[in-house]
């Protein structure tokens, strides 16, 4: 099965989160919780992580983590590894602890910390969200001792746990007052679990492959470009990141395409029932022979309707004749370009 393309760069920021095998509990007593944070310690000191906020749930854990090395994959997979098997021992048990492979949401933490600041919010607020504290419970946040939160809210350390980065996000510094305004602000928040619910870039969180404005995707996307188009050939790898490097691919292609075949380039005007049929089945043959963008994205993009009848339009291409010689055409006409372009 094509696994989900991990992106992996020198001081990248992620949101990863795993979840339990089944939805079944990972972290049933303090022994797991304990045993999670001494190995979350030791990839640190592996892999020079620098961990700014986590917490850990009953069937999953979020961290906020930054790789000063491109070593994402290789440090989440000892770290799962290694839980695993420890957690599988204690019980005398064998097979998966986990529900499949982890989810990285790739965060923008450049500029004012913005994204920074929604990761950590969203994190730290998670026992709120699930009923555990906050609300009408009567318990405080930093009542829910599996989070980075008590040490941020508190006079602590933990030599593992970076808080000058999510405290900078804030305008605060790293010390005891610029600790204890935030500790006010988020307890401030957990009085309201429907505010801690509903905020908006929940779901880009919960959905999305990144964390950021469009500049920072144009930017992840250029970078994985290289990556993805061989692996994309072979089919070994998916998820949302390939995804949207397969439409910004097609979306260029497309366009040079439309162009050369004299039809306008906006969906909204191509809409019609026959209109512009056979500079619309050109044109989506083109792409689909240089992408892996989904018939449905083509269907949209091209105002042509269902799924299948993209596949019907295109199949007609090789079928018709006069077709199949616009087709040479256009390819010998956009190869050309293309080639001059690069």
């Amino acid at each position: 099965m094509a696994r989900p393309i991990r992106y992996e760069a020198a001081g990248a920021v992620y949101h990863v989160m795993a979840r339990g095998d089944g939805g079944r509990d990972v972290f049933e007593d303090n022994r797991d919780r304990l045993d999670w944070l001494d190995r979350i310690e030791k990839a640190c000191e592996r892999f020079g992580w620098r961990v700014h906020a986590y917490v850990l749930m009953g069937n999953h854990f979020h961290l906020l983590l930054e790789t000063p090395e491109p070593n994402l994959v290789a440090g989440m997979k000892w770290l799962m590894g290694a839980y695993s098997q420890a957690w599988n021992r204690r019980r005398k048990r064998h097979g998966h602890v986990f529900q499949g492979r982890y989810k990285a949401v790739v965060v923008n933490g450049e500029g004012s910390g913005h994204y920074f600041r929604i990761v950590a919010d969203y994190i730290h607020l998670n026992p709120v969200r699930s009923g555990w504290v906050g609300g009408s419970t009567g318990r405080r946040l930093k009542d829910w001792s599996w989070s980075s939160f008590p040490t941020y809210a508190s006079r602590r350390r933990v030599g593992w746990l970076e808080m000058e980065r999510v405290l900078g996000a804030f305008e605060l510094a790293e010390n005891r007052r610029g600790r204890a305004a935030y500790a006010s602000y988020l307890e401030d928040r957990a009085k309201d679990r429907k505010g801690a619910m509903t905020d908006e870039s929940l779901k880009h969180l919960r959905r999305g492959w990144y964390l950021g404005d469009d500049g920072f995707r144009d930017r992840l996307l250029a970078s994985l470009a290289d990556g993805v188009r061989p692996k994309r050939k072979r089919g070994s790898v998916s998820g949302a990141g390939a995804r949207a490097h397969d439409e910004a691919e097609a979306e260029k292609l497309l366009k040079a395409g439309l162009q050369a075949l004299g039809v306008p380039l906006e969906a909204t005007e191509l809409q019609g029932r026959g209109r512009f049929r056979d500079e619309k089945a050109l044109a989506a043959w083109w792409v689909k022979g240089r992408t892996s963008v989904s018939n449905q994205w083509l269907g949209e993009r091209l105002a042509m309707g269902h799924p299948g009848s993209v596949s019907r339009e295109v199949g007609r291409v090789g079928r018709e004749p006069k077709l199949g010689r616009r087709a040479k055409k256009l390819d010998a006409e956009l190869v050309s370009v293309l080639n001059c372009e690069d």
